[in-house]
C-alpha cells in the first residue's frame, strides 16, 4: 500500500448512536448535523471530529474523542447517556436514548 494514501491518526474512544429521521428528516437531520451540532463539538476540547452514516432512513453518529474525559466535557457525568437536543428530536422518529463507546484500535484515515 502506498502511504499517500491514508494517514494515521491518534484516536482514542469513538462514540457511536442510532437514530431513524421522519420520512423528510434525513436531509435536515444532515443540515442540523453540520450548522449547528458541529459547531458546539467543536468548542469542546478533546472532539476529534465525526461522521454522519445514513442508509435506507436510518442514522449513524460516530463522534471521535481523545479521552473518555473528553466525552463527559460532551455528555455529563452518564456518558451512555445520548445528548439529542429538542431541535434534533424532531427530526426524528425514533432514536436510541444511550450511546455505545469503542476504544479506536486503528485509526487509517
Amino acid at each position: 500500500m502506498h502511504s499517500a494514501w491514508f494517514r494515521y491518526v491518534a484516536l482514542h474512544v469513538a462514540r457511536t448512536w442510532h437514530a431513524d429521521p421522519t420520512p423528510d428528516g434525513c436531509e435536515a437531520y444532515r443540515h442540523h448535523f453540520t450548522s449547528v451540532v458541529l459547531e458546539e463539538l467543536r468548542r469542546i476540547e478533546g472532539f476529534r471530529g465525526a461522521y454522519v452514516l445514513m442508509r435506507d432512513g436510518h442514522v449513524q453518529v460516530i463522534s471521535l474523542w481523545e479521552s473518555y474525559e473528553a466525552v463527559q466535557r460532551f455528555a455529563g457525568d452518564d456518558i451512555d447517556r445520548a445528548v439529542v437536543e429538542p431541535a434534533a428530536a424532531a427530526l426524528l422518529v425514533r432514536y436510541d436514548g444511550h450511546c455505545t463507546h469503542y476504544e479506536v484500535a486503528v485509526a487509517a484515515i
